[in-house]
């Protein structure tokens, strides 16, 4: 696990930006794990500027969706089909055709989350796993006690979650109560990952993430257990980080051959 600790969010979008452009620029055919949220905003509008610049060609990279509510219209603001298409789609100029998201509208939820996680593999598996984490540790959907060997299922939305993201809906009411998200094990098989968090609200999360015991209580833990990823956060959101001193360094040291930044 890479901790890089950047000034602010803005910052912090940009550097994961230049991992993920790093990718694509080597293998223009990508695998792309698409995150929702507030989080990866800033990594997506980094993006759509290189994209404009001419810099970054999206056109034949592919992507899934991390989640999406259950029992949301398709054709709601805020269902992530929706978000990922305004956010994401258009702005770097994908091939609609080449990204999914989980049918959350699906009659039998069970057999189409079996099938997003067969459609991953066929793929040939998500070459870089876009991940922001909620203040209680979860990454995806996966809320605290999922499993780390779990794959792409139906949840139950914590009611902490669920107030989080009332502020994308009129009313807090109309929140879904479930979801269906890949699972840890999903992501875990992803090639490589970035996370990004930004703010105090993230801190004790992000503590529990990087340096807490491996524990289903944070799943974001499960992590610790990836071999290719990279957590970049805001000053703020690195506040309760031990060693966040050591980070610094590692990072301000890394050999040229290592770096992704250009």
């Amino acid at each position: 696990m890479e901790i890089v600790i950047v000034r602010d969010a803005a910052e912090a979008g940009r550097v994961a930006a230049l991992k993920i452009a790093s990718v694509v620029e080597r293998k223009p055919d990508a695998v792309l794990g698409l995150a929702t949220g507030s989080s990866p905003l800033g990594i997506y509008e980094s993006l759509a500027a290189r994209v404009e610049a001419g810099e970054l060609d999206f056109s034949r990279a592919s992507g899934f969706a991390l989640d999406e509510y259950v029992g949301i219209p398709l054709d709601h603001p805020e269902s992530y089909a929706s978000v990922i298409r305004r956010d994401v789609v258009e702005p770097l100029g994908m091939d609609p055709a080449r990204v999914r998201v989980p049918d959350g509208r699906a009659d039998d939820i069970e057999v189409a989350a079996a099938e997003y996680d067969e459609a991953i593999a066929a793929a040939g598996g998500i070459d870089i796993q876009i991940l922001g984490i909620g203040a209680n540790g979860h990454i995806g959907f996966n809320e605290p006690t999922s499993s780390f060997a779990s794959r792409t299922r139906i949840k139950t939305l914590a009611p902490q979650t669920r107030a989080d993201n009332a502020r994308f809906f009129d009313d807090p009411s109309q929140v879904p109560t479930h979801c269906m998200t890949q699972g840890l094990g999903t992501i875990l098989d992803a090639h490589e990952v970035v996370l990004v968090a930004q703010g105090s609200a993230k801190a004790s999360a992000v503590a529990g993430m990087v340096e807490g015991p491996l524990s289903a209580m944070c799943p974001g833990s499960a992590l610790q257990l990836h071999q290719h990823a990279t957590i970049v956060v805001d000053e703020e959101a690195a506040a309760l980080l031990t060693l966040s001193d050591y980070y610094r360094y590692t990072y301000a040291n890394k050999p040229v051959w290592q770096r992704f930044e250009h």
